[in-house]
């Protein structure tokens, strides 16, 4: 016997072998309570906190910027403004979707700009800092 199951508004085709029909019908009967159980993700609370704003945008003549590659929350700058740091040292942590992404120099240089803090939500290609 084939059935279609909606679970989550996505229609399921399940095969069922005769001695398991008992089986198909607890599942049926509980598919309304997973339904309600089981929110979408356009009902989900909305955390409180507000990330801190974007800092104004700056200007990068005397050096390189380092561009954000994804949207996320800035969780952790590992520089100050004047470190000398070499290629591959780790700069920036963005969150994006709990998980943590490290943004490493590209080359060496001096961190002559720093245009985020911790808790600065970005979106991709803003700003992060400047190396000269």
């Amino acid at each position: 016997m084939k059935y279609k199951i909606t679970l989550n508004r996505k229609v399921y085709e399940v095969e069922v072998e005769q001695g398991e029909a008992t089986l198909l019908a607890e599942y049926e009967a509980a598919l309304p309570a997973l339904e309600v159980a089981i929110p979408s993700p356009d009902v989900l609370p909305v955390s409180e906190a507000k990330p801190a704003a974007a800092p104004s945008p700056v200007d990068v003549a005397e050096g390189e910027a380092i561009n954000a590659p994804l949207p996320g929350t800035i969780t952790d700058v590992k520089v100050s403004v004047g470190d000398v740091v070499n290629a591959g040292d780790l700069l920036v942590v963005i969150e994006a979707m709990k998980m943590a992404n490290e943004l490493f120099a590209p080359r060496g240089g001096k961190v002559v700009q720093i245009a985020v803090s911790t808790g600065t939500a970005v979106s991709t290609g803003a700003l992060l800092l400047v190396l000269a």
